[in-house]
């Protein structure tokens, strides 16, 4: 597998993150440096960890695992979602949280994180029976995510600082279309 092969699998991959970065940009008043790396490193993080699990798991629980990743992976997303559309429109006391940059939920962005990065997974089996070289795979694949993401979080913030309110329903619904675009698209074969 050429580095370009490689390259184009690894942003394939990162678009899911890349959404949910957009959204959680959407949610800070300014950019946080801190919080978007955090963002990047968990988003990164998993989608190298992942084909690095789908390569060790080969083909013994491939069909197992893929039978129903895509439900885990819409339940996750559907209720992060369902929980900012509560939020928006739910709020109190919206002018006492705009001075304040709103705290990481790490418990969520682990569920993001993972939820986003499970068709890595299938990813990582399909390296195993390739004979995929792991290490330069799974370093690719989490920089070039790391680095959308990233850009997902300023690109969210510089849209949402005047809309955010309708920019966190807009985040909600996107992320509950994410899973069902992940269902839709197991049970069509994309």
């Amino acid at each position: 597998m050429s580095f370009l092969d490689l390259l184009l699998i690894a942003v394939g991959l990162s678009m899911d993150a890349f959404a949910v970065s957009i959204c959680k940009g959407l949610g800070m008043r300014k950019v946080n440096y801190r919080h978007a790396l955090i963002i990047a490193l968990f988003f990164g993080g998993f989608q190298a960890l992942m084909p690095a699990i789908g390569w060790a798991l080969g083909s013994q629980f491939a069909g197992f695992v893929t039978s129903f990743a895509h439900w885990i992976a819409f339940a996750l997303l559907a209720v992060i979602g369902g929980k900012m559309l509560w939020d928006a429109f739910h709020e109190e006391g919206e002018d006492v949280q705009t001075a304040v940059d709103p705290k990481l939920d790490f418990r969520e962005l682990l569920m993001l994180a993972i939820a986003t990065s499970i068709d890595a997974l299938a990813v990582g089996v399909s390296f195993a029976f390739m004979q995929v070289e792991l290490v330069p795979s799974i370093t690719t694949i989490g920089i070039t995510t790391f680095v959308i993401s990233l850009g997902g979080v300023v690109i969210g913030n510089k849209f949402g600082e005047r809309y955010q309110k309708s920019a966190t329903i807009a985040g909600g619904i996107i992320l509950v279309l994410i899973g069902i675009k992940i269902v839709v698209e197991h049970y069509l074969g994309g």
